[in-house]
């Protein structure tokens, strides 16, 4: 049997200071305060060990001094991660506040955010171009000229690549520069093309990015090709429309197209619903080998996001070695939010179980699910069943009268004929080809019609429309319950006092404080568990 190994009997050092902490309590307000080295001590007396904050080392046979077992230098919450992506990215902490579609990550959110020292992203998915424009101008006066960092969500769109590529063009035209591409299975001309637009190389052969990309990948296949070089075929093919030049292109086959990966977890909305500690390792060892191979020179963060939602979840990220970590669901329940009144207080109910999968309205034809609130709403339920009437029929005309009257009297609330005419209306505006397809395609057509009732579950949401209270869709991950049990009896277990920004610095801090409990238990130390429970507080 191995033997258990024994601190050493002689320490290096000598140790004098205020009174050091050895009691449970004292030990527990100790780890709290990681601003303050923090020196690990021994009580030759009767061999306890505890910890003395900041005082000096002194030399052997001053009296009043502790001998010294180890030292801990202070702990603060911009440190977590990687200092490089503060650095890259101009921020304070590594912390992103994610993209939450149609507008509920606003731009009051992205603001607040930067102001605060995290890089924020708007929700642009779900939004007409001139939507998403009048967000980035607003985006861009606010910030730029303080140079504060913010961005803006690009998601992929397979059945509106007009769309995915329009947002690109005015990411580009606009000097976005910084995007969180999002549900993305394979790359596109559009993600490609604002990527390497705009590559330059110095003299000393260096490569410089005008913008950047934060990519949110849940599978290895996914995240290689955003590891890797950029495609040559869609490079090739970019050029010759004249849509990048053949020095980008060339510079684009060097690089990785995001320097940023960011591991999505068990998250609110899209999601494979994977544990964070069994994606986060295994994404980072897929970014070593493709370092290895390709000889970047500039490293390839990996971020963690999903499931975040109380100090212990972004401690065990950093301790994982995510570079950053990213927040969502937390943040929908934030008063900056666009998220209504009304579908705030459902999510501030929540707890870790009330969430479901649903049919996605953005890739519903495709079978794809997101991750939503169940509780206080039947839209989950009902969105399955428009997918199984959507499976089993060619047409709206070819659906039973009992199903297509309980459709057209609990879901759409109107009948297809007018259902079809407004959705008819709808895009012609936003993509006529939907329209020219649906007309000639009557199984499109009915998902054009199923898409109109997932797409305005959203809205219903956003816009508190209480009438439609059931049939809300609040994109929710299990993170959310975790927070509210979390906050539970302090200033932030009211939604009306939820910000973003208090949200963000408590778990930073929690986060810092959990790291320092766990170093100094590595010691030996007697870390009591009321020393991993950080309270909420307010912070500045």
């Amino acid at each position: 049997m191995a033997s258990v190994p024994t601190i050493a009997s002689h320490a290096p050092a000598l140790w004098r200071g205020g009174a050091p902490a050895f009691a449970p309590a004292e030990l527990a307000g100790a780890c709290a305060q990681v601003r303050h080295t923090a020196v690990v001590i021994r009580d030759d007396r009767d061999g306890r060990l505890g910890v003395g904050l900041d005082g000096v080392l002194v030399a052997a046979g001053e009296s009043g001094a502790w001998p010294v077992l180890g030292m801990l230098p202070p702990l603060y919450p911009e440190w977590l991660g990687d200092r490089t992506f503060n650095e890259v990215h101009g921020t304070r902490f590594p912390y992103v506040a994610g993209a939450m579609a149609n507008g509920i990550a606003t731009t009051r959110l992205v603001i607040e955010m930067a102001r605060a020292g995290c890089l924020g992203f708007f929700g642009a998915a779900g939004l007409s171009p001139a939507r998403v424009e009048a967000a980035v101008d607003e985006l861009a006066r606010e910030l730029d000229p303080r140079g504060l960092p913010w961005g803006v969500n690009l998601i992929h769109s397979p059945s509106e690549p007009a769309i995915e590529d329009a947002v690109a063009d005015l990411f580009i035209r606009r000097g976005v520069r910084c995007v969180e591409a999002s549900a993305f299975m394979g790359l596109t001309p559009a993600i490609v093309r604002y990527a390497a637009t705009g590559l330059t190389v110095d003299g000393t052969g260096t490569i410089h990015r005008r913008h950047r990309v934060l990519a949110k990948v849940s599978r290895e296949e996914v995240a290689k090709p955003f590891m890797a070089p950029m495609p040559a075929a869609i490079l090739d093919a970019l050029v010759a429309r004249n849509a990048l030049t053949r020095a980008e292109a060339d510079l684009a086959a060097r690089v990785p197209l995001a320097e940023d990966i960011t591991c999505e977890a068990d998250s609110g909305g899209h999601t494979d619903n994977r544990p964070l500690a069994a994606l986060l390792p295994t994404i980072m060892a897929l970014r070593d080998r493709i370092m290895a191979e390709q000889r970047y020179a500039r490293p390839i963060r990996v971020g963690a996001a999903g499931g975040l939602g109380t100090p212990g979840a972004l401690a065990s990220a950093f301790a994982l070695g995510a570079a950053y970590v990213q927040t969502g669901s937390v943040n929908q329940a934030c008063v900056e939010s666009g998220l209504g009144a009304g579908a705030r207080a459902m999510l501030a109910q929540a707890s870790m179980t009330d969430v479901i999968m649903a049919p996605a309205a953005d890739m519903f034809e495709m079978g794809v699910d997101v991750q939503v609130l169940r509780r206080g709403t039947m839209f989950a339920i009902r969105a399955k069943k428009l997918y199984e009437i959507y499976r089993a029929y060619p047409s709206l005309d070819a659906i039973p009268a009992a199903e297509r009257a309980k459709i057209e009297k609990d879901m759409l609330r109107a009948s297809f004929e007018e259902s079809w005419a407004s959705t008819r209306a709808f895009w012609s505006s936003r993509d006529p080809s939907q329209v020219a397809r649906a007309e000639s395609d009557p199984k499109h057509r009915m998902a054009l019609v199923f898409r109109s009732y997932l797409g305005l579950s959203s809205r219903w949401a956003i816009d508190g429309v209480t009438e439609r209270l059931t049939d809300f869709q609040i994109w929710c991950g299990p993170a959310m319950g975790a927070f509210n049990r979390w906050v539970a009896g302090s200033f932030l277990e009211a939604p009306a006092k939820r910000t973003a920004v208090q949200v963000a610095l408590n778990l930073l801090e929690g986060a810092a404080v959990l790291t320092r409990a766990q170093q100094l238990r590595t010691f030996g130390l007697p870390i009591p568990t009321a020393a991993f429970d950080f309270r909420p507080r307010p912070l500045a």
